[in-house]
């Protein structure tokens, strides 16, 4: 692989390079120097902007250097420099040991303090007027230092007036900006990083077309057009491969450079410097500065959707999925252990479902894996709430075919409602209720999970998806959202709230009054607040904890029978979790999801309105009879005056 000459695809439009430190360093005339290869007498205590053109540098990217002040009343405006910065220049005077000891007492913990996470470049300045007496070795004494502030980059030593490096500097600047080692490489390991690890083994597999994990001299070949637009000679291939095999043996192979050589290669590419290497290669294939696709590589425009509008995965993604559920589930048990799903995302920065609202979302086998619907739901679950995550990897596992043709964006909920029936595959359902009324017991066993080992209330927003069979035999994936009840105003506070929702459960504790009493509150007010912003919501009463006894044996058991048949929504669907006795609450929920013009509260304001609207029905049907009589009785009266004109 031949040394490119630019950056490649991916790389930022522009440098902005930022030079700091202690007053008398020799910024000013660094960046003269720098910018013009000579050394006026007279510099400017601050210059204005510096823009180097396009082809100052090898990879052709416009630089614009701005030179700082260290006066106190300007550390305002240094501090908004600093923060637009891509890269800093932190300087020192080498004939001042004093201001490079500035660099780890003020500099460096103030960029830190900033919040300013860009590389670094520490440049020991008027290296001409150092004392001959007081040699240093720079290397010895910025280990440390660099130990401490892994940001810093490079180190380098210069001259503005006998212009010795002073070039060198805006160039290291620059390159750390284009090719930075943090993402790539760990110092201290002297190792790929797993990231780049993961990127390079994606690369490699794409090039590898015929998939016999090995690139012949042809797809090596391939691969230098690629990313390098120049093909590599056989002796040159050789070469590379004589390299590989002298350092890992196994780094090749009669069919061509394994996967463990192709890292070799770029690990050494990275050791001597030549990052631009390994960077060219990521940015062809759409990475970038954190190793991960670029916004270029995800359809953004297919996910653009209205507030009740939602996305889910197509036949073609789940087809996919399927198959690479199949291909990784090496012993066909229907269980993907956690050593099988490391191994399915090795392509991709990491696993996505680690962390929150992902992890624990999902049904898990008895051995801590995932069934076939677990891995759907998942994914399921992923789309819904994001829908570019999704996409993205997707494409890391190797989705084939164009990434927008793996998403559909939904019908509107409005529109199903007046249709009066839903096409979704996939939906989300809100579940309230106060404290202890049972939503996280019904959640942990909608995933399977023993009631007695999952008694425990959760005071946050979490998520549990699952696959459910109707009626029919047909399957939907049904996503049920925890509200915890001190989150209900802030959920609210958006007039959008329940546009993505489909059907909102309302649960109380059958053995205790208190509670029925608050969920009807939250009933209205859910109710409510959706009649007023226009996404109105179906909703469905749980009446949790079934084996207990009623919360009161002398109130009638009717109440809240009654209060839902006001509503004109379905009776209260009792459960217990604790028996697993749920009463076909789940066919029930994807009926009424279903059929979303169904189950929508009748608050006092819309009862108020039908009667509004019927009376003045009521009125124009009075008013269409007696204008009907009016015209008749006129008809009449014409026709008898004309019969008696004719008798006479």
């Amino acid at each position: 692989m031949a040394k490119p000459s630019a950056g490649g695809g991916g790389s930022p439009a522009s440098v902005r390079i930022v030079v700091a430190g202690e007053k008398g360093t020799g910024k000013s005339s660094l960046i003269v120097a720098a910018a013009t290869d000579t050394f006026p007498p007279n510099v400017p205590p601050v210059l204005p902007d510096t823009k180097l053109p396009s082809d100052f540098f090898p990879d052709r990217i416009p630089i614009t250097i701005v030179d700082t002040s260290s006066r106190p009343e300007d550390r305002g405006k240094l501090a908004k420099e600093l923060k637009q910065a891509d890269a800093v220049v932190l300087t020192y005077a080498c004939n001042r040991p004093e201001t490079l000891d500035r660099l780890s007492e003020y500099w460096l913990p103030e960029l830190r303090q900033l919040e300013v996470n860009v590389p670094v470049i520490v440049a020991g300045c008027k290296l001409d007027l150092r004392d001959d007496k007081y040699q240093v070795n720079l290397e010895q004494v910025m280990s440390p230092i660099m130990q401490q502030f892994r940001e810093i980059e490079t180190c380098i030593e210069c001259s503005a007036q006998k212009l010795i490096q002073a070039y060198e500097v805006s160039y290291y600047a620059q390159k750390a900006v284009l090719h930075p080692t943090g993402p790539l490489f760990d110092q201290e390991t002297q190792s790929l990083k797993p990231r780049c690890v993961r990127a390079l083994k994606r690369i490699f597999i794409l090039c590898d077309h015929d998939r016999d994990g090995a690139l012949s001299d042809a797809e090596l070949n391939d691969f230098q057009v690629k990313c390098f637009n120049a093909p590599l000679q056989p002796s040159e291939i050789e070469g590379v491969k004589r390299v590989v095999q002298e350092k890992f043996p196994e780094g090749v192979n009669d069919r061509g450079l394994t996967l463990t050589g192709f890292l070799f290669l770029h690990a050494l590419f990275i050791e001597k410097g030549r990052l631009e290497t390994t960077w060219t290669v990521l940015r062809k294939f759409g990475y970038n500065n954190d190793i991960r696709l670029g916004d270029e590589s995800i359809p953004f425009s297919a996910f653009k959707r209205a507030p009740d509008q939602s996305v889910e995965l197509t036949n073609v993604a789940i087809e996919f999925l399927r198959g690479i559920y199949d291909l990784f589930d090496g012993d066909g048990d229907n269980n993907l252990k956690i050593p099988e799903i490391e191994d399915l995302f090795s392509t991709a920065p990491d696993i996505p479902w680690k962390e929150a609202p992902y992890v624990d979302a999902a049904e898990k086998t008895a051995l801590g894996g995932l069934s076939l619907d677990a891995f759907l739901s998942l994914w399921s679950l992923m789309t819904l709430l994001d829908p570019a995550r999704s996409v993205e990897y997707l494409i890391y596992i190797g989705f084939p075919s164009d990434p927008s043709s793996a998403i559909r964006v939904t019908r509107r909920r409005c529109l199903d409602r007046k249709k009066q029936q839903s096409e979704r595959t996939v939906f989300q359902l809100f579940v309230f209720g106060p404290e202890n009324s049972g939503k996280s017991a019904l959640m942990n066993c909608f995933l399977g999970r023993s009631y007695s080992d999952n008694q425990e209330s959760s005071t946050n927003d979490r998520y549990a998806v699952n696959v459910v069979a109707e009626s029919g035999g047909a399957k939907k994936t049904l996503v049920l959202r925890e509200i915890p009840e001190d989150g209900v105003k802030e959920l609210l506070s958006s007039k959008e709230s329940l546009a993505e929702c489909d059907i909102a459960v309302f649960m109380y504790d059958n053995s205790d009054e208190s509670s029925y009493k608050r969920t009807t509150e939250l009933l209205v007010e859910i109710a409510t607040h959706g009649e007023d912003t226009g996404f109105e919501v179906p909703c469905l009463v749980v009446s949790a904890k079934d084996d207990r006894d009623s919360f009161s044996i002398h109130q009638t058991v009717q109440e809240p029978f009654r209060v839902t048949q006001d509503m004109g929504i379905e009776p209260p669907i009792p459960v217990s979790s604790k028996l697993g006795d749920f009463g076909n609450l789940f066919r029930k929920i994807l009926t009424a999801a279903g059929h979303p013009h169904l189950g929508i509260p009748e608050t006092e304001a819309r009862k108020s309105r039908k009667r509004y609207r019927r009376l003045i029905n009521r009125s124009l049907t009075v008013v269409s009879v007696g204008a009907a009589v009016a015209i008749l009785g006129l008809s009449a009266y014409r026709l008898y005056a004309a019969r008696t004109r004719t008798s006479t």
